[in-house]
């Protein structure tokens, strides 16, 4: 019995929709456009802080390199837009906010050198993977839409996240996580 008094109020608290939300898939997905715009923008900001931050002569590379690259999917975000008639005006990005917003914690939380560098990889990593999140779910509605333009300019960004990933991660295994646990060691 109280199996389904618990599934009677899981039901009764939906949550109830603003008036200025999307209600077909059309509208979420130019809303969620918007969302990662303004992500797209508050990374180039935030980028070469960390790139600043770091030691690590690849780590460095890596990361002012991939200002570049987003530099470029901003651009290629703001070319989705004018294909489907909207304006590119981008919407506070929560998550990217707080994942930002983590990634300084780090910097203030680590001392220069391989273990701040170490934290550094883990939060552009996070920033990674939800980038590749949302761009994954973008080529998806765009295509569920008949978006096939679109779809494949945000295909690209997509590998291009995807190749971003794996090169932090190649970074963190080959070189900094080894010589942020040696630096612990040697300490």
């Amino acid at each position: 019995m109280k199996n389904t008094e618990t599934t009677t109020k899981k039901r009764q608290s939906k949550t109830k929709a603003k008036s200025t939300a999307a209600d077909g898939l059309r509208e979420l997905f130019v809303d969620q456009l918007k969302d990662i715009l303004w992500a797209e923008r508050a990374l180039v900001k935030a980028l070469p802080k960390m790139a600043k931050n770091s030691t690590s002569p690849n780590l460095i590379t890596a990361i002012d390199e991939h200002v570049t690259v987003t530099e470029g999917q901003v651009e290629r975000l703001q070319k989705v837009f004018e294909i489907i008639g909207e304006t590119a005006r981008g919407k506070k990005c929560e998550a990217m906010e707080g994942l930002i917003k983590e990634g300084e914690g780090i910097l203030q939380d680590t001392e220069q050198g391989p273990v701040r560098d170490a934290g550094i990889i883990a939060a552009s990593q996070k920033i990674e993977h939800y980038e590749i999140a949302s761009y994954g779910t973008l080529v998806a509605f765009a295509q569920t839409l008949g978006e096939e333009e679109v779809a494949d300019l945000l295909m690209e960004t997509l590998t291009e996240e995807k190749q971003a990933d794996v090169t932090l991660t190649e970074s963190a295994y080959n070189t900094i996580n080894f010589d942020a646990a040696n630096d612990e060691i040697l300490g």
